[in-house]
């Protein structure tokens, strides 16, 4: 499940980015908005929501894809808008904001649902506890978002900071365009 959650995607691209640019605070906080969307894609999924979902409502997909490609362009032009210069005025920007970039970013992704429904299911026989799929998921969740917190502090080592400071320019591009082809990738069939 770790690697999953490490994979290069629009949460991981976000919270890196974050995490770098403003800091282990900002990266921790996104960290908990992005786990705090995981834990309501866990609800859906194993309330059978996904299926519902999958079933009855293909406009909510498409409803769903929209948002996702127009907030994931959204955060590329903010990504490319943004200062050059690594975070350090004043008034940074408040935990809250953060957290609901990383809230938004992983609700958006209808993918995670459709994931966590495919891990817990095996768990949801007639056999097994009606707690066992709640505890995986809580499992996940909560694994989750302490590797992502521990992620946004590894990201303020001295070598990484320096290397991010003298590439700043590029990363960020790089982040960009990647938040932009994943946009693209959304209508993929």
């Amino acid at each position: 499940m770790a690697l999953g959650q490490f994979s290069p995607g629009p949460d991981m691209l976000l919270l890196t980015r974050s995490s770098l640019h403003h800091g282990a605070r900002a990266g921790s906080s996104t960290a908990l908005g992005i786990a705090t969307g995981l834990a309501l894609h866990s609800a859906i999924a194993l309330s059978g929501g996904v299926f519902l979902l999958q079933q009855a409502a293909p406009m909510i997909t498409l409803i769903t894809k929209i948002l996702a490609t127009c907030y994931l362009f959204y955060l590329a032009w903010m990504i490319l808008q943004a200062s050059t210069s690594l975070s350090t005025s004043a008034n940074p920007a408040p935990a809250r904001s953060h957290f609901l970039r990383g809230l938004t970013c992983n609700l958006l992704n209808p993918k995670v649902a459709l994931i966590l429904a495919s891990v817990c299911t095996p768990f949801l026989h007639k056999n097994a506890s009606p707690l066992r799929p709640w505890l995986l998921a809580s499992i996940i969740v909560v694994q989750g978002a302490a590797l992502w917190i521990l992620w946004a502090h590894l990201l303020q080592h001295n070598r990484l900071k320096t290397f991010y400071e003298q590439h700043q320019d590029r990363i960020s591009q790089g982040f960009a365009a990647f938040l932009a082809l994943l946009s693209v990738l959304l209508w993929k069939p």
